[in-house]
Parts: C-alpha cells; sequence; structure tokens
C-alpha cells in the first residue's frame, strides 16, 4: 500500500512514560498511534519515556496500528538521543516536532541513519512555527523519506498570537499554505488537534472542516475522538456507491463513444473519474485495515 492511500484518519497521541495509556493504545481503533516523549513527558522521565516507547514500538503487540514515536524538538538537549533510540527501535514513522526547513529534515536523517534506521522508518515532519508555514514547500519536497506532514496547531497559534477559536479563521491560512505543499509534493498532511476532549460536537465540525479542506487524517489527544475522526476522514457509503457509478458511466460512455456523459444530471470529466477512483481505493484500504 502507498504512503497516500495507507489510512491515517486518526492519529492519537499516547504520553510515553504512561504505562496504562500504552497498554490501553493495544485496544483503541486508531489508524496510528503517537507514542509521545515530548509535550506529555515531564523532563525528569524522559529517558524513561525514550525506552519505555522504543519497547513498545518492537513489542508486536499493537496489531495492524501504525506505530510512531515523536521525539523532542532538535533544539533540546534530548533531541540526539531520542532520534538514536527510535531510529534503532524501527517504529513505522519518526515524529519530529517544529521542523522549520529542508535543513532541519536533513539533520534528523543523517542522525538516524547513522544510527542504522531500517528503510521502512519514515520521518513524519511537525509544522508548527511560521517559519515552517513559510518554508513548507521546501520541508515537503525535502527528502524521500519524509512521508508525512503533521500540523502543530496549538503552537502555531501561539506562534502567530492567535486565538484558538471555533472555526480557526486565524489558522485557516497557514493550514491551506501547508495543505498546498503537501499535495505539491505528493504527501500525507495531517490535521492539528481538538483540545477540549468535552465537546464532541466541537470536535465533529473541526473534523468535517479537516476533511473538506483536504486532510488525511487528524491528530487526536484523547481516545474518545478516535472513532468520530475515523467517520469524519472515510468515504461515506453513499460516496462509494456513487463514485462506483461515476466509474461505470465514464467506462460505458467511453465505450459507446460518447462526448458528454452524465451522473445523476452532471457532468462527468476525468478528474471526476480520478476522485471517484482514489474514494474507493481508500475505502478498499480502510476495509482491508478493519479485516486485519
Amino acid at each position: 500500500m502507498t504512503d497516500d492511500l495507507r489510512p491515517r484518519r486518526s492519529a492519537l497521541y499516547m504520553p510515553g512514560a504512561n504505562d496504562k495509556a500504552l497498554e490501553k493504545a493495544k485496544t483503541l481503533p486508531t489508524d496510528a498511534i503517537i507514542f509521545d516523549t515530548e509535550d506529555s513527558v515531564a523532563p525528569d522521565m524522559k529517558a524513561v519515556a525514550r525506552e519505555k516507547v522504543a519497547a513498545a514500538a518492537q513489542s508486536g503487540e499493537y496489531g495492524s496500528r501504525e506505530l510512531t514515536i515523536r521525539v523532542n524538538s532538535l533544539d533540546t538537549e534530548w533531541a540526539v538521543d531520542d532520534l538514536r533510540s527510535a531510529a534503532q527501535a524501527g517504529p513505522d514513522g519518526i515524529v519530529v516536532p517544529k521542523v522549520n526547513s529542508a535543513a532541519d529534515v536533513a539533520e534528523v536523517e543523517r542522525i538516524i541513519e547513522a544510527a542504522g534506521v531500517p528503510d521502512h522508518t519514515r520521518i513524519w515532519a511537525m509544522l508548527e512555527t511560521p517559519a515552517a508555514v513559510e518554508a513548507a514547500v521546501e520541508i515537503a519536497t525535502s527528502s524521500e523519506r519524509l512521508a508525512v506532514l503533521v500540523m502543530g496547531t496549538n503552537d502555531l497559534a501561539k506562534e502567530l498570537r492567535a486565538g484558538l477559536v471555533p472555526g480557526r479563521a486565524p489558522l485557516l491560512w497557514g493550514l491551506a499554505r501547508c495543505l498546498n505543499a503537501a499535495r505539491f509534493a505528493d504527501k500525507v498532511i495531517l490535521d492539528g488537534v481538538y483540545n477540549d476532549v468535552r465537546d464532541p460536537d466541537g470536535f465533529a465540525v473541526e473534523a468535517a472542516q479537516g476533511a473538506e479542506m483536504g486532510f488525511d487524517g487528524k491528530t487526536l489527544v484523547h481516545p474518545t475522538q478516535v472513532e468520530p475522526a475515523n467517520a469524519a476522514f472515510s468515504p461515506s457509503a453513499d460516496e462509494v456507491e456513487y463514485s462506483r457509478r461515476v466509474i461505470e458511466a465514464f467506462e460505458q460512455g467511453l465505450a459507446e463513444g460518447k462526448g458528454v456523459i452524465t451522473v445523476d444530471g452532471r457532468m462527468i470529466e476525468n478528474l471526476h473519474v480520478d476522485n471517484a477512483r482514489r474514494a474507493i481505493a481508500i475505502a478498499d484500504a480502510i476495509a482491508a485495515l478493519s479485516d486485519s
């Protein structure tokens, strides 16, 4: 399965020093787990978390979930040890906070390759500063190992001195710019977190907004957000059924030499067929993940 079709509807942060959380993650229907050694871990627990998440990533106890490790940012005292440990653990991905340039990606790649990182381990770059937004295309095109961009909306709002408000108007320009960079570079991009775990309605609205914008999934801070995220970023049954009819009508029209093809009164062009095929491919990938 290619990186861009692997389901990443939900990517749940799990605190790396918390044994109970690491155990619970084995039972959650999240597409991806981000074992965290950064924001959720106190400074005096960083080394402990580093060992725990490496062991979790190597355990083979998380089924088909995509396993990633979030390290501390390059400007911290823990970064190099985090990157070396994560590289040797060989997770599906290494999530790197506060990536601001192609040079940052190159430095990460240099450290993990020197530590013997396996070929399958990808870099997930977090975009969460004004510098990252401005350099989004440069970052997205910097490395073949870089597979996923992750929006860090909390830090971005802080750096912009912007409010975290319903609708996210202060952040939309930055989200759109990073999304455009991801599509330009043919990379996956995940939306940022929704902080209020007591507001499922607000989460649903923001997840729907992210899906409508074109994000591939959303990063999450609580297990209760997993299933709503999966629903928001999955093609609906109606969308899949319509996509099948679009493809069938298009192929039949070509066979009959028709110049104009319509479905439900709408004219169908190649771009609609491409979208239909992608929706079906994503639905098939999600179904395969559920069956595994």
